[in-house]
């Protein structure tokens, strides 16, 4: 687990909040907030699976030569 995996759950959370608050108060702007939050989150963390795959594959690399 690195930064990003950190970092994009916790822009999930905040996301998953305000489409909460977006749907009780009924604004459909901070509902969309929320779900575009809640994306934004989703790819940060694939980029931290991203890196992590990288750097495995490195690892992997230099203990094979």
């Amino acid at each position: 687990m690195n930064k990003d995996h950190l970092k994009g759950e916790a822009e999930k959370l905040k996301g998953k909040a305000n489409e909460v608050a977006g749907k009780v108060t009924g604004d459909k702007a901070r509902e969309l907030k929320g779900d575009l939050q809640q994306g934004a989150g989703e790819m940060r963390k694939k980029v931290g699976d991203a890196k992590d795959a990288a750097k495995d594959a490195g690892a992997d690399h230099r203990t094979k030569h």
